[in-house]
């Protein structure tokens, strides 16, 4: 019960972030999902509930999303699904949620640190941005991060990478379960449809409760809180990693 009503705090925050930032769901709700349910169920809940949450926010924001720029990124992500795929399937559990954990940190570390780094936006940018998110989302469920850093450091435009990446993560989120279904059939969450239901109304919960914080906190917050919670989460993965390779 208490496993439950954590899972379900995770999706409601992670949803609330979604909306608040534009990709919050997946660098707030992964490192305690997997926490929570394992690197593999964890994650498979992560891209799940990540499309879910990013599907229901596209149909606000579609008027401003670059379709050249969410084509070539989607096309690259297809470069790093696969391999990340079979990855799950021969990487023990323990590195697995170790590797996710640093990942995540790094990430959030060198988007951090190239604040003030500037590139031009060139298509070879673009396409390793996209190969590296695609990879992350399906072994981490984390595949903000890299578009992030290519969107600050190429000073993508807030409104069009946050509505872009709504279409975007909809979309490798539906491709990367589709590679773990054929890919990691039996690993998929067992959970009831009762908890399948919660679930969707925790996704439908956070995504109204980050409409209503969108309208009165500065985006400027919402980035700070967004980062510490990840932060944490990536130290908890990594923890609860190290301690089942001891054990």
């Amino acid at each position: 019960m208490t496993t439950s009503a954590l899972v379900l705090a995770s999706v409601v925050v992670g949803a609330g972030m979604q909306r608040f930032t534009g990709m919050g769901f997946a660098l707030v709700a992964a490192p305690f999902l997997v926490l929570l349910l394992g690197p593999v169920e964890g994650v498979i809940l992560v891209n799940l509930c990540g499309a879910v949450t990013a599907g229901a926010i596209f149909f606000r924001v579609f008027r401003t999303v670059n379709w050249r720029t969410y084509a070539i990124l989607t096309l690259a992500a297809l470069i790093g699904i696969v391999p990340a795929s079979l990855a799950v399937r021969v990487v023990p559990a323990a590195v697995l949620q170790i590797g996710i954990g640093v990942l995540l940190a790094a990430g959030l570390t060198v988007l951090l640190a190239l604040r003030s780094a500037h590139l031009q936006p060139k298509r070879r940018y673009l396409w390793t941005a996209g190969a590296l998110s695609g990879f992350m989302n399906t072994s981490a469920g984390v595949g903000g991060p890299a578009v992030s850093i290519y969107s600050m450091a190429t000073r993508w435009e807030h409104h069009s990478f946050a509505a872009t990446m709504q279409p975007y993560f909809f979309t490798i989120g539906s491709l990367s379960l589709a590679a773990k279904a054929v890919t990691t059939p039996a690993e998929f969450p067992d959970i009831s449809w009762q908890m399948w239901l919660a679930i969707s109304l925790a996704c439908l919960v956070g995504l109204a409760i980050g409409e209503i914080f969108a309208k009165r906190v500065s985006p400027r917050a919402a980035q700070i809180v967004l980062i510490v919670l990840a932060y944490l989460g990536a130290v908890a993965t990594i923890g609860r990693g190290v301690l089942d390779a001891l054990s």
